[in-house]
């Protein structure tokens, strides 16, 4: 079992939406629940756009495939919109990665990639993670 201390998870950075059309859902995120847009930004390596709402020391991202081959394009195909991730704060992310590999934690990603905002980040794999993809987020 992990000990949680050599992970250093700091909060829920942000939980990230898969949406088909970020044009669509802002109605919602900024107009009806007055959430306030702090961006919106292309993520090329991952193939989506990104919209991003600060709420609290949290965040709401919303994730538009650009590519039909993304990974959130494959999920809306497979599940619909919705939650895609949450993504945890870490202090040093090549750091947990390497703690949670030792502990025999299934990784998507092994080493840490440029995410959005500049942040690095890296997936853990949600077959071991009781179905819940987590993002570990460096900023």
């Amino acid at each position: 079992m992990l000990d949680p201390k050599f992970t250093q998870i700091g909060k829920i950075d942000h939980l990230g939406i898969a949406v088909r059309s970020i044009d669509a859902a802002l109605p919602l995120y900024a107009g009806m629940l007055g959430l306030k847009l702090h961006e919106i930004e292309d993520v090329p390596d991952q193939g989506v756009r990104t919209a991003v709402f600060a709420l609290g020391e949290s965040r709401i991202e919303l994730l538009e495939p650009t590519t039909p081959d993304s990974p959130v394009a494959k999920f809306l195909e497979k599940r619909g919109e919705g939650i895609h991730h949450v993504a945890l704060g870490v202090d040093d992310v090549v750091m947990a990665l390497a703690r949670l590999k030792a502990e025999g934690v299934r990784l998507i990603d092994e080493t840490p990639r440029k995410g959005a905002g500049g942040a690095m980040i890296a997936f853990v794999h949600p077959k071991s993670t009781g179905g819940v993809l987590l993002e570990l987020c460096q900023r």
